[in-house]
């Protein structure tokens, strides 16, 4: 067979067209085919409201673990926009309503707003110290993830903090919390972090919990989440253009159908579907899948795309998220007068997550209930970047995300749309119940008339994106060491291995996986050239 490329990368999200970018600028010959219609995957920036002209990030929504260090050795410029605002946390006790502020701009506000909620100095103190920790340790952990797979010696030798390395890495999570943390608020604030798409609780003894939260802190070295001007489609249109200045060819509306792997001699095919509806099979030398594991496994089999779990289990990797976008006149009235909705949106506001919170939704989505009230975070794009609305867009007008936490694909399986629904109203009931005016008062119409209002489940992220049970990750998420892939197939020195010699894993599946990051494009590329 003759061999067309050297590399065919399965999948033109944002890691495959880093790896794109690497491959092409070190002159190999480089083929990128992505189903959908445009490239980017998760992380895009889409009009979601007929006749409105907000370029929304549909999917994914901030960047944290993203290195510079591959935006400067491909040559994209992109701008992230940091955040002063770190979250806001509204609140209720024996009648007074208040909101915990961690101002990232102002200690002495931050200080005086914990005081506030928790009657004295230990919570802030608490707080600083953890936090204080877990900088260190990004700042020790952050620069191996474009660097060879450590061992779990080599590692722990690296962050070099015996508390800190069995707090994060050994123990789980809801013990040092419970240990460091007395208020109930403040402990769901720092919980949040550990359950981002992941259905689990604080004493996981699987430590999932452990693995989300450390991804969660270490990006940047800072563990700062800043905003992507532009939106997230800025990022992934600065890559694709990165890519084709390298000499990358790169196909949209192409399926890969199948993925023959080869031999350790033998050169790999795969074929696809073009945009024509034409079937076509191309050889390379490497294959690079961009796409989950299971993905991966169905393609090499030639197998259907799998349909998920059911109701009394889940087969194969599991979301466990709702995503609403939205579009306001104006920021909602805040039931706590105190502060100024522009602060309490402009970082992550918490609703419902306090640990008692997060821990009994957990336990009602385990028992097969949607919880409530329903735990979600919201965050405000447009107060920080009004790039994303056109001029058409009247000055007042905000966008809003809301991540809900502790909602699992499991739930949706019997009846998609009405569980979506009921989730849906459980949010926004639940944030209703902070705010001084119903949400609904604040909600833009589009062009037909309707709320600017889109909601996604783990379902729909399935359908839309081809994540297994709507898995943000592609499937648990890994500690960032060597061994930390018991029982898998040999991942390599750079994490990016599978059972096949000649196919890689670039996406969020890979060891140093998840999230908008580049870091697995990075290694997979890396992988191939040092071969």
């Amino acid at each position: 067979m003759t061999v067309a490329y050297d590399v065919v990368i399965v999948g033109g999200g944002h890691n495959g067209l880093v790896a794109a970018g690497y491959l092409g600028r070190a002159g190999l010959r480089v083929l990128v085919l992505e189903r959908l219609g445009h490239l980017g995957g998760a992380a895009v920036s889409e009009r979601a409201f007929a006749g409105v002209d907000a370029r929304l990030s549909r999917y994914s929504y901030l960047v944290s673990l993203l290195p510079r260090r591959i935006l400067t050795e491909l040559g994209v410029r992109v701008e992230l926009r940091r955040r002063r605002i770190s979250s806001y946390t509204p609140w209720e006790r024996d009648g007074r309503v208040g909101g915990l502020l961690v101002d990232a701009g102002d200690a002495g506000r931050t200080a005086g707003s914990f005081r506030e909620l928790t009657g004295g100095e230990r919570e802030f103190a608490a707080w600083r110290e953890f936090y204080g920790m877990t900088g260190r340790v990004a700042e020790r952990v952050f620069p191996s993830l474009t660097e060879p797979l450590p061992s779990r010696a080599e590692l722990r030798a690296r962050v070099d903090d015996p508390v800190a390395w069995g707090e994060l890495f050994e123990r789980p999570l809801g013990e040092a919390l419970e240990r460091r943390f007395a208020d109930d608020v403040v402990r769901g604030v720092v919980l949040t972090d550990a359950l981002i798409g992941t259905f689990t609780h604080a004493h996981d003894p699987s430590l999932r919990q452990n693995r989300c939260f450390l991804y969660h802190v270490v990006g940047g070295g800072t563990g700062d989440w800043d905003v992507p001007v532009g939106g997230m489609g800025a990022v992934s249109g600065a890559l694709a253009e990165a890519a084709r200045a390298g000499g990358a060819e790169l196909l949209t509306g192409c399926e890969v159908t199948a993925v023959d792997p080869g031999g350790a001699g033998g050169p790999a095919e795969v074929g696809f579907r073009d945009a024509d509806g034409v079937e076509r099979r191309v050889g390379a030398r490497w294959v690079l899948c961009n796409a989950a594991p299971v993905e991966l496994e169905r393609l090499v089999g030639g197998s259907a795309p799998a349909d998920g779990g059911g109701a009394a289990g889940w087969a194969g990797p599991e979301g466990a998220q709702l995503k609403v976008n939205m579009l306001l006149r104006r920021l909602p009235r805040l039931r706590d007068g105190a502060v100024d909705g522009r602060d309490a949106f402009g970082g992550t506001f918490h609703v419902a997550e306090s640990y008692t919170e997060l821990e009994n939704a957990y336990r009602s989505a385990a028992a097969g209930r949607l919880p409530s009230p329903a735990p979600s975070e919201i965050y405000c794009h447009s107060l920080a970047d009004r790039s994303i609305l056109g001029p058409g867009v009247p000055a007042g007008a905000q966008t809003l995300t809301l991540f809900g936490l502790q909602v699992p694909a499991r739930l949706f399986a019997a009846d998609p749309a009405g569980v979506r629904q009921a989730a849906l109203e459980g949010v926004l009931a639940a944030l209703d119940g902070v705010l001084a005016e119903p949400l609904a008062d604040c909600l833009a119409t589009d062009a037909e008339g309707r709320p600017c209002l889109e909601v996604r489940g783990p379902l729909d992220l399935e359908a839309d994106l081809r994540l297994p049970g709507g898995n943000i990750f592609h499937r648990d998420l890994a500690f960032p060491f060597l061994d930390g892939a018991d029982g898998g197939p040999p991942v390599g020195r750079w994490g990016v291995g599978t059972a096949h010699p000649r196919v890689l894993l670039c996406g969020a599946g890979a060891v140093r996986g998840g999230g908008v990051s580049g870091i697995p494009g990075h290694n997979a590329a890396m992988a191939v050239l040092g071969r």
